[in-house]
């Protein structure tokens, strides 16, 4: 994986997060949309990196119970922990309850899957 595939990976992700923040009543970012976004998308990497791990291990007897829908619930999870911790930065991103959170989590996949089949080569996904 080189810096490359990391930096686009990381534009996609803010984009996505922009995107949604129009689409979705209930996630905003205020002040400067697009610095907001890129600190969004860095921090919304860590917590998937790091969190989400986690997250996943210890709710593995829902996730097989509920056929993996239930990763739908940690994805909604990961995404109002990294609401609390841009707060706690500074950079105001608001995600108002769970619901948006659910249906955000959604918009933000879907747009970055499709962001990355058009501008993520085949060499570089690996």
């Amino acid at each position: 994986m080189n810096i490359r595939y990391i930096l686009i990976r990381w534009i996609i992700s803010a984009i996505a997060i922009l995107a949604t923040t129009y689409l979705m009543p209930g996630i905003t970012i205020q002040g400067n949309g697009i610095l907001a976004a890129l600190a969004v998308a860095f921090i919304l990497g860590l917590v998937n990196a790091i969190i989400r791990p986690i997250l996943v291990l210890l709710s593995c007897g829902c996730i097989v119970a509920t056929l993996g829908l239930f990763m739908l619930v940690i994805n909604a999870l990961t995404l109002i922990i990294t609401s609390r911790i841009s707060q706690a930065f500074g950079v105001n991103f608001y995600v108002d309850g769970f619901l948006p959170a659910l249906f955000g989590s959604i918009i933000i996949s879907v747009i970055t899957w499709l962001l990355s089949l058009f501008l993520i080569g085949e060499d570089e996904r690996g």
